[in-house]
């Protein structure tokens, strides 16, 4: 998954708004956010930001 850090500069959560950090063995984009903790999916080095897209490790029984 290759994603450029001025991209990641400015892509934030859209749900929460809150910065993104990369996931490289789950190839996700995961919201920093306290209370959101979404997991966004990249496909083909594009990242797919849609709430109804994204995992939540909350809701899956993941620590994270």
């Amino acid at each position: 998954m290759k994603i450029d850090d001025w991209l990641l500069d400015i892509l934030a959560c859209p749900k929460c708004h809150s910065p993104l950090r990369v996931d490289e063995a789950a190839s996700e984009l995961v919201c920093t956010g306290p209370d959101c903790g979404l997991a966004y999916p990249v496909r083909d080095d594009i990242p797919v930001l849609l709430v109804e897209e994204a995992r939540d490790p909350a809701a899956s029984g993941g620590t994270e």
